[in-house]
């Protein structure tokens, strides 16, 4: 692999970590889906192990009923072996507004990081395995009050409501 390859194959992989990532806060199971090759496997504990299909559709399902999800990635380390395999440790933390006991809002934070095998078949990066490790989670009462009690103050929203999904209005502004 020649210096060029490997950036240009490190940044095709990044950008599959943010589409993943865009995939599960937008709820698009399109996106999400379009990350893993076909014959993919993933490992989220007992939460769920099996194929990507399936997994796109339970993370969608836990996803949903959430008031609103943001999911940040932090270091990124991608080794290449080969022309055409790489593993990769990506380390994020994500942010659930859930409901708590009596109803009342909760902020869920969990923080870990995502093991990978990635696979470049016909000229194209995927994951062909994604493994979810937990390093630590946290509760608490939700915390944006006041945001939410100024009138107008832009909050992010699923798709398609949300600015990022509005091309169209983007190009008039």
């Amino acid at each position: 692999m020649d210096r060029i390859d490997r950036l240009e194959s490190w940044h095709a992989i990044y950008d599959l970590l943010c589409d993943y990532m865009r995939g599960q806060d937008r709820l698009d199971p399109v996106l999400h889906r379009s990350v893993f090759h076909d014959d993919a496997t993933t490992d989220y504990g007992e939460g769920y192990r099996g194929d990507a299909d399936g997994f796109v559709a339970f993370a969608q399902g836990v996803l949903t009923p959430h008031a609103s999800n943001h999911h940040m990635i932090g270091q990124v380390r991608i080794d290449f072996e080969g022309t055409d395999t790489a593993f990769g440790e990506v380390y994020f933390q994500a942010f659930h507004r859930v409901t708590g006991e009596g109803g009342a809002p909760q902020d869920l934070f969990v923080a870990g990081r995502y093991v990978d095998r990635y696979e470049r078949r016909a000229g194209t990066w995927k994951i062909a395995h994604r493994s979810e490790l937990v390093d630590w989670v946290r509760t608490e009462p939700a915390a944006d009050d006041l945001l939410r009690l100024q009138p107008g103050f832009p909050m992010g929203a699923r798709a398609p409501y949300d600015l990022s999904c509005r091309r169209e209005e983007m190009r008039t502004r």
